[in-house]
């Protein structure tokens, strides 16, 4: 029996068809041979969670002897019109303002801090207020350098200035407040960390990195009473006792 050979044609005919369909079957399992590492990659994805974290407050007190005081000083004129209050307030500040100069009060150390003038009310028989004077005042702030004599710079303003005004208050503090701020925010820095570094513990962590930390308004002393006192009596005794800054800090840190 004989066999028959393909034509070389018919041969070639073959191959070709062959590559058309391997590159069909080729280019139609690329796709899917594509996904499968991104199938993969969203089954072994880990969802990461947020750091727990702690907030605490911290508080921080650092104190100094003051070196200066600062007076409240005011004088004040009542009189039938306006111009003569401005005119007998002027005269009394003028006298004032000799005094603190004569004091060894610099011209930088003495500050304006109100000027007024208001009417004053009278009420008659019937309940009906009418317009009877006028009052104008001026206040002061006077700073005090020489604690020493602080006392003889009361009597000398209250002696002059006799009824026309007063000495409102004073208040002892200190000249560069940066120093002692400073010291405050450290204690209250070193308090915030204390506390979180306890929460750590307690909760069965690590304390971590700082994430965040603000600072809140520091805490200066207020004003105290001066007496009425004479120039006669230089040596008024008073108490300056020691200036406290208060600093509040609140941080954020996290807990691994």
């Amino acid at each position: 029996m004989t066999t028959r050979r393909p034509s070389a044609a018919r041969t070639a005919r073959l191959l070709a068809a062959t590559a058309v369909l391997g590159g069909l079957l080729a280019g139609t399992a690329a796709p899917a041979l594509a996904a499968a590492p991104e199938r993969t990659a969203l089954r072994t994805t880990v969802r990461e969670t947020a750091p727990a974290t702690v907030t605490v407050t911290g508080n921080g007190r650092a104190s100094a002897a003051p070196d200066l005081a600062i007076l409240s000083v005011g004088v004040e004129a009542t009189r039938p019109t306006a111009k003569a209050a401005m005119a007998a307030q002027t005269t009394a500040a003028e006298r004032v303002l000799d005094v603190l100069h004569g004091q060894g009060i610099a011209d930088r150390d003495i500050r304006t801090d109100n000027l007024s003038l208001t009417p004053v009310y009278t009420q008659n028989k019937e309940g009906d207020s009418k317009v009877t004077g006028y009052q104008a005042g001026q206040s002061f702030s006077v700073k005090v350098r020489d604690l020493d004599r602080t006392g003889q710079v009361i009597g000398a303003v209250n002696d002059a200035k006799k009824d026309a005004g007063r000495i409102n208050g004073v208040v002892f503090d200190v000249a560069d407040p940066s120093a002692l701020r400073a010291k405050a925010r450290e204690a209250a820095y070193q308090d915030a960390y204390d506390k979180a570094a306890q929460h750590a513990r307690l909760s069965g962590h690590r304390l971590g990195r700082l994430v965040s930390l603000s600072e809140g308004e520091s805490v200066r002393p207020g004003p105290g009473a001066a007496p009425e006192v004479s120039a006669d009596e230089p040596t008024v005794p008073l108490a300056p006792g020691e200036i406290e800054e208060q600093v509040t800090v609140s941080a954020v840190y996290e807990l691994v």
